[in-house]
């Protein structure tokens, strides 16, 4: 499996050759901009848990602007109200899966039609380039859609030429960008040869999902990690610590700092101060009607060894196995073998770094839970009221029409209950205070504490 993971390492960093983003930076505010999959938020949500735990000293603002449904044109039509009122200092701009078309690919014309939807696409684009062009301020990054899954052999939502029409949109895409010069991020052609490599194995497997168009928790690890990837931040540890057990010395300390230390062949003891926390990760599936849960990426990719290495590596000591004590606490037993070769503290759960982390999550997801309210507010604007003659309305008659087709829409009966609080804006502002409250407390308990770290001999 090992030889398997790293094989398409290897794969995903070769196909992976584009420009890259610049990191995050102190203070930043980073909209994802995009259709049902950012909507969904959990690429978006991994993303801010990588950097509320790898940088805990550097507080920025990662906010959702996906809305189910979009195309280029719907982006444009809510950039204003939705969009630029957020005064993001930065934009990541996705779409293609819906500009594209589906049912309209098992028509005996279907490839006059696409060629429509892709023009359209383009002109729908440059609509919002000559809108963002105006706000030099803003840092723009042009991002591919995640594959359609053409490959898989499962039923349903099967739109033979749908990937191929997606590659189009994604070349004009790449080509703005180039033009602009405007870091470009490619999730569809790394994550449509993985999919595909895995299936070599498994004709039916998808990294998407049983329709073909919404990656599962999983599928939205590996977005964030190719995300996280243009951003050149694979390959940046937790930290490393290297010790000379039978010299009784430091060999090194890679963000991390270590103080106290002793040393002898039979047991080892310091101080530990890492500058971040590992990525905890999640077992629980949380995208509605797909059973990936996040953990699963790991048999997919390497983000371990990518994105969370916190590793403890002891040479010298005598042959036998020993306890690892951290705060006094026993986190199991390694051979002085596997001491030497180096331990993964951030693949251990029952670390105090990790399970501060784990509230680190939990909090983060408490946040996008309620930031989901206001998407799902946002939607019910682009999707009906635009379409309607009352946009931003919020009245009582914007609710009874809202009553009225709901009852044949069920798209829109979805969305209604939320809309029948999320229409006050008193509501809508005491979610933003609660979630810039759970912001405001990650940023407070982010920040790593020294643990006192011992190695000793059974």
């Amino acid at each position: 499996m090992k030889k398997f993971v790293y094989s398409i390492g290897l794969c995903l960093a070769t196909l992976f050759a584009q420009a890259q983003v610049k990191p995050f930076q102190q203070n930043d505010r980073v909209i994802f901009v995009g259709n049902s999959i950012t909507e969904a938020g959990a690429y978006v949500s991994y993303i801010y848990l990588y950097y509320m735990t790898h940088f805990p000293g550097k507080k920025l603002v990662i906010l959702n602007g996906g809305i189910g449904g979009d195309k280029a044109s719907d982006i444009y039509r809510r950039l204003d109200y939705d969009i630029l009122a957020k005064k993001p200092t930065v934009l990541v701009l996705t779409f293609g899966m819906n500009d594209t078309g589906y049912y309209e690919f098992n028509n005996s014309d279907a490839a006059k039609t696409a060629a429509e939807r892709i023009a359209a696409s383009r002109r729908s684009y440059g609509q919002i380039e000559q809108r963002l062009l105006k706000l030099p301020a803003i840092q723009k990054i042009m991002m591919s859609s995640p594959p359609y899954d053409e490959t898989a052999k499962i039923p349903g939502n099967y739109f033979p030429g749908k990937q191929q029409a997606m590659l189009e949109i994604i070349k004009f895409q790449e080509e703005a960008a180039q033009k602009n010069n405007w870091p470009f991020t490619d999730l569809f052609r790394p994550m449509k040869a993985l999919n595909e490599q895995l299936q070599q194995k498994d004709s039916t497997f998808t990294m998407i999902g049983p329709d073909r168009i919404h990656p599962g928790n999983a599928g939205h690890l590996v977005m964030a990690s190719l995300f996280l990837k243009s951003q050149g931040l694979n390959g940046k540890p937790v930290a490393e610590v290297s010790i000379n057990a039978g010299a009784g010395k430091l060999q090194q300390a890679v963000n991390c700092s270590i103080s106290q230390l002793t040393a002898s062949n039979n047991k080892v003891s310091f101080g530990y101060l890492a500058a971040s926390l590992p990525f905890p990760i999640d077992t629980v599936a949380r995208v509605w009607g797909n059973t990936q849960k996040q953990s699963d990426a790991l048999n997919w990719i390497p983000f371990t060894e990518d994105f969370n290495r916190e590793m403890l590596q002891v040479a010298g000591l005598s042959s036998g196995d020993y306890t690892l004590l951290i705060d006094g606490h026993a986190m199991g037993k390694w051979s002085a073998a596997a001491f030497a070769e180096g331990i993964n503290l951030a693949t251990l759960t029952e670390t105090p770094q990790y399970k501060q982390a784990f509230s680190i999550m939990q909090l983060n997801l408490r946040r996008a839970e309620l930031e989901s309210r206001l998407r799902r507010y946002y939607w019910i604007q682009g999707n009906f009221f635009d379409k309607k003659n009352l946009l931003l309305h919020d009245d009582a008659a914007a609710l009874d029409s809202v009553r009225t087709y709901a009852k044949t829409d069920g798209m829109l009966r979805y969305h209604e209950e939320n809309y029948e609080t999320a229409m006050y804006k008193e509501l809508r502002t005491a979610w933003l205070q609660e979630i810039d409250t759970i912001v405001k407390l990650i940023y407070t308990i982010n920040k790593p504490v020294i643990h006192k770290i011992e190695i000793v001999k059974i």
